[in-house]
């Protein structure tokens, strides 16, 4: 049973404990996940460097991996900080942007998948489906397939990887292969800025980062975005201005509001 209390504490602690989110994320996104991190509590780097991940990852109390820009150096890092971090016992987290899109994105997932290092495992139905299904594809990194689509394929993923798989979408489903959480925050002009999905992937690391129960903090997480988009969408007119206001609500928000408005479903 994930509630809002449990969103609350979560927060709480992310506030207290400033975790370190070592991130191998991609260009498009870097400054604006940083900025997110920093508003709800975290403490970002980004630090892809082949020669220098094993270090950072082993400073840190989380690893965000993100596929959106790839090339092989950053392939190999990502590779080497998981296979740190699953050492050290932090939880690592796998945002698959674009897999489906192409065979690079698709085969670097699954090696990654394959290291048995990932505690999360975070996209859209179409990712979440090429990552057992050759055929499934995906437009660009957006989804062509429905949250309901890929229920089934998450709870198999879950299981197969011992993970925690999300889906995020107009309702985000949390799964770790026998429990699903559907989390009903959010607001469609989430959809009209570049690196939301990312960011998203980039929270879920910092309240994993506090709390091991990661089917959870990954709900929880959900949760503080969706509010957060949802209060932004508030006091903004359009996509620019509420891309801003998104990151002061991160910051705005009190682990209070959060309890009071996540609306969270276990089935």
């Amino acid at each position: 049973m994930v509630t809002g209390n449990d969103a609350r504490i979560i927060l709480e602690n992310v506030r207290l404990q400033k975790p370190l989110i070592h991130n191998i994320t991609n260009y498009v996104v870097m400054n604006y996940t940083a900025n997110a991190l920093l508003a709800c509590g975290a403490s970002p780097v980004m630090a892809h460097a082949y020669n220098e991940v094993q270090e950072m990852t082993g400073i840190a109390n989380a690893l965000v991996l993100n596929i959106g820009t790839l090339e092989n150096e950053w392939i190999h890092s990502m590779i080497i900080a998981a296979g740190t971090a699953h050492k050290k016992g932090i939880p690592v987290i796998l945002d698959p942007v674009g897999a489906g899109a192409t065979s690079l994105r698709t085969h670097t997932a699954l090696k990654i998948l394959n290291t048995g290092a990932i505690s999360v495992i975070r996209g859209n139905a179409s990712e979440v489906l090429a990552l057992t299904d050759n055929n499934a594809q995906t437009k660009g990194v957006d989804a062509l397939h429905s949250v309901n689509d890929a229920i089934e394929v998450a709870m198999m993923i879950a299981d197969k990887y011992s993970a925690v798989v999300a889906i995020t979408g107009p309702t985000d489903i949390v799964t770790d292969g026998k429990q699903i959480v559907k989390v009903h925050n959010g607001h469609k002009l989430l959809r009209m800025v570049t690196g939301t999905g990312c960011t998203a992937t980039a929270l879920i690391g910092a309240f994993c980062a506090v709390d091991n129960d990661y089917l959870k903090a990954t709900a929880c997480a959900l949760a503080f975005f969706g509010v957060a988009g949802e209060l932004a969408a508030k006091k903004a007119i359009a996509p620019g201005s509420f891309m801003i206001k998104l990151i002061d609500e991160l910051y705005a928000i009190t682990p209070s509001e959060l309890e009071q408005y996540a609306n969270i479903e276990n089935e």
